[in-house]
């Protein structure tokens, strides 16, 4: 090959593509944020306040998204808000409806992730269950999202637009505080630890429970911990809402295999912070969740040490039949010894209601959730080895 005819070659740059920046998304702004965004926008200062009452409306009371409808704002400024910012929800990739009537829906957000909420419909109320990360960091060994690796935090627009979501699907929108509802009310029990991701926690139900927005009381929003110890006093202060403990066990032993979060913050540690709650109240119990593990917590022993240990709290006891997943290590108590169990817990005078499987036949029940796509596929002896069983 002669000078003449060999191919040239050179190096090249490849220079990445740069893609615009996500525009600011109106969807899990608090007020005030919201109110600084328009007036950076360029929005009179004087006409700020009353333009997010305008949108907060149509966000949450009417399910508006789409600043093209909002009817009672200017053209120029309808024009001004879908040139400079987005209101966006998670976008529903499945939706699945139990036997029950249970609403399983599958939720993608910013990079491709995916959560779940669930929809449990009652004759006296409906309650969404919302997640707060995409996995979890806590490995609870009975759990199926515990086995999912935690990915991130979710962002206020994420954790409010599941509850967005549902009302959309249920069709439920421009609802006073006391009109009757299909979604009621709130649990903070899907993905993740809310208590590992306060402040969108917070933020996001500060906004479900705007009297000019979704308008939830505060009574009717339910936060579950493992036990963050040193964010529990900041939920009653900060966010209101009422509390629950995912408790499971009577020893430090057994809860340290099962709720791990325990080596950190012991048995006694977590109940002298529930016994410290600012709301605590007979007319604000806490909720402790205890979920019915053959031959691992079920014993009359284990009922009467629970009750012991909790003393003197204003609380009832959720007694929650093991929902099976596959690759658990663990089997479903019995109900014969379940019914045993709660009533020693009710003859001391708790409350223990057995929490009802719903949405089984399509893993939405308790302790069931866990994405699609960030599967992190284990076998039985892992899950069993890594909780030390």
């Amino acid at each position: 090959m002669t000078e003449a005819t060999a191919p040239v070659t050179q190096d090249v740059l490849t220079i990445p593509r740069k893609t615009a920046p996500a525009l600011p998304n109106l969807v899990g702004m608090s007020r005030a944020a919201m109110r600084d965004a328009l007036i950076e926008a360029g929005t009179p200062e004087k006409q700020a306040k009353m333009r997010v009452g305008q949108i907060w409306s149509w966000v949450y009371n009417k399910g508006v998204y789409d600043p093209a409808d909002m009817t009672n704002l200017a053209k120029p400024f309808r024009a001004m808000l879908a040139e400079r910012f987005r209101i966006a929800l998670p976008e529903v990739v499945t939706r699945q409806v139990s036997t029950d009537g249970t609403r399983k829906y599958l939720l993608r957000i910013e990079g491709g992730h995916e959560v779940e909420a669930v929809y449990i419909p009652e004759t006296d109320r409906g309650t969404l269950c919302i997640s707060s990360q995409v996995g979890c960091t806590l490995t609870c060994s009975f759990c199926h999202t515990g086995t999912q690796k935690l990915v991130r935090n979710l962002t206020p627009a994420e954790i409010i637009g599941q509850v967005l979501v549902c009302r959309d699907d249920l069709g439920e929108w421009e609802k006073g505080p006391d009109d009757k509802r299909l979604l009621s009310n709130i649990v903070l029990m899907g993905m993740g630890e809310p208590l590992y991701n306060f402040e969108a926690v917070r933020d996001a139900m500060k906004i479900a429970m705007d009297p000019e927005g979704i308008a939830l009381s505060r009574r009717r929003i339910t936060l579950s911990t493992s036990g963050v110890v040193p964010e529990i006093a900041r939920t009653g202060d900060e966010i209101g809402c009422m509390l629950a403990i995912s408790f499971h066990a009577t020893t430090d032993e057994v809860r340290d295999k099962l709720v791990p979060i325990n080596k950190r913050w012991n048995i006694e540690a977590l109940l002298q912070a529930c016994r410290d709650f600012p709301r605590l109240s007979n007319s604000e119990r806490i909720t402790f969740e205890y979920v019915m593990l053959k031959d691992v917590n079920d014993s009359d022993e284990d009922a009467r040490r629970l009750v012991k240990l909790i003393e003197g709290i204003p609380a009832k006891i959720n007694l929650i039949p093991f929902n099976p997943w596959p690759g658990s290590p663990y089997e479903r108590s019995t109900k014969k010894r379940i019914e045993a169990f709660g009533k020693i817990v009710n003859d001391a005078g708790y409350a223990s209601p057995v929490r009802r499987p719903r949405g089984e036949d399509i893993m939405a029940a308790c302790g069931q959730l866990k994405s699609a796509t960030e599967r992190a596929r284990k076998s039985r002896a892992q899950i069993a080895a890594e909780a030390g069983l």
